[in-house]
């Protein structure tokens, strides 16, 4: 995608200009009825938004509060450093020190639904499985001017890698958001195919964030394969907490891998699923109080990677939810932050416009689940997905809610407020993916996944909760 030209400027301006005059009394009046959900400028939130131009780029990419800027980088289709060109479909994303510069390791969320030779994102290098499209790539920033200094391809074969996240000891998990291997699934209804890979998918993968070129993948077998979305890990117990993104007619699980060796999940461990006590198959889908405290325990999985998987990508959940695990609506975004594990459903609640939910761990014990949020109106919230903590405490939401999609922030009062709108994807309904803040908290990095960008955004966000 090149700059914006004028005439692909005054269509982006007409657009924003006609969703104001279309809904934009609405939305007023529909925030104004939740005014006690809603951060202000001066109490956590930044103010209005604006359209802003790129700083590197001068393209009119995003708005944004007053006082804030951003850089446009990892372009798709962009030739990287390596040679290759860059993936397409960024998703889930964390940024790691190294030295004078940040990296940031980027998932790429391609699902190329049927094996095909040749199909990896950097040719022969190695990889675990060359049918399959997806990967990860990794950029190197100057944190000076926020601008690329070498990217690559830092994972190579693998498959549908939607999010995952970030752990204490430098590396970056990615998760496949399939269960699709080396069986042919026929669809009765159209008759088409998926399948037929050379490796079987479905698990997370670890990546060295300091490597420097593609690295052996080695799928963790013991921490599940099902449908992965994101992890986090909490850093006193080396314990990493999964989400499920799919919404089976049960629901979906929230898990968590107990390694057996601390910092070394490859070596293995348990993997389990939470339930809420003395309430078997409790469902959080609908009928749920925000700031009410449900105590947890947690079922264990006997056969993380069952061998009917391919066929059945509910086989996990259906395991722990026969033991009495919990329903979820579609669960995405993981974070860890100040003792606490943060996960988003995406659908969740009365009005299946989603749900933000806290838990607090007690160590390998049990812990409690609340409800720190949930969407009464999508001109508050709509779709959360992608979610990180910021180094001053607040959430940061990225929205799948196409055509029209925020970062939204929330404060740990649990109030809303916008932090930036999309301009460049409404025509090919793009998505936020992949908020992370860099390790000095001045510079949040996000992905809009069409067409293909990566932001780092930065301005006084001292000046609020994030």
């Amino acid at each position: 995608m090149s700059n914006l030209d004028r005439r692909s400027f005054l269509k982006h301006t007409a657009i924003a200009a006609g969703a104001v005059a279309i809904s934009g009394l609405g939305a007023r009046s529909a925030k104004g009825a939740y005014g006690h959900l809603q951060a202000g400028l001066g109490d956590g939130g930044y103010g209005e938004l604006y359209p802003t131009r790129s700083a590197n780029t001068g393209e009119l990419c995003l708005e944004l509060p007053q006082g804030f800027r951003y850089t446009v980088l990892g372009r798709t289709g962009s030739i990287m450093s390596d040679g290759n060109p860059t993936p397409r479909a960024h998703d889930g994303m964390a940024a790691f020190s190294d030295g004078d510069t940040i990296r940031l390791v980027r998932n790429h969320e391609i699902n190329n639904q049927r094996g095909q030779p040749g199909a990896s994102i950097a040719g022969n290098a190695p990889g675990y499985d060359h049918s399959a499209g997806g990967g990860t790539t990794t950029l190197v920033i100057d944190p000076s001017n926020r601008e690329l200094i070498e990217d690559f391809v830092s994972l190579n074969g693998s498959l549908h890698n939607c999010a995952g996240g970030p752990t204490p000891w430098g590396t970056w998990i990615t998760c496949e958001e399939t269960t699709m291997g080396r069986t042919i699934v026929v669809n009765k209804k159209n008759k088409s195919e998926t399948g037929g890979f050379d490796q079987d998918h479905g698990y997370c993968i670890e990546v060295d964030a300091m490597a420097s070129g593609p690295q052996e993948a080695r799928p963790i077998r013991s921490m599940g394969r099902f449908v992965h979305e994101a992890i986090a890990v909490d850093p006193a117990t080396s314990i990493v907490y999964e989400t499920e993104d799919h919404n089976y007619p049960d629901g979906s699980g929230f898990y968590r891998y107990i390694p057996d060796v601390p910092q070394q999940l490859a070596r293995g461990g348990k993997l389990q699923m939470l339930a809420i006590k003395s309430k078997s198959g409790y469902d959080t889908r609908i009928d749920q109080v925000m700031g009410a405290e449900l105590p947890v325990t947690w079922v264990t999985i006997d056969e993380p990677d069952p061998s009917d998987a391919s066929t059945d990508a509910s086989s996990v959940f259906k395991q722990g939810h026969a033991k009495g695990g919990a329903s979820f609506n579609r669960l995405e975004g993981c974070w860890y932050g100040d003792g606490n594990i943060f996960f988003t459903s995406t659908n969740g609640g009365d009005q299946k416009l989603g749900q933000v939910w806290q838990y607090a761990p007690a160590g390998a014990g049990d812990g409690i689940l609340k409800l720190l949020f949930e969407s009464p109106d999508k001109a508050l919230l709509r779709a959360p997905d992608n979610i990180c903590v910021s180094p001053r405490g607040g959430l940061v939401i990225c929205e799948d809610s196409a055509p029209s999609v925020y970062v939204r922030g929330l404060t740990s009062e649990g109030r809303v407020f916008d932090v930036a709108k999309d301009l460049a994807g409404i025509e090919v309904r793009g998505e936020f993916a992949g908020a992370t803040f860099s390790p000095d908290g001045e510079t949040l990095f996000v992905n809009m996944q069409r067409p293909g960008l990566t932001y780092a955004i930065w301005g006084p966000w001292h000046q609020g909760a994030i």
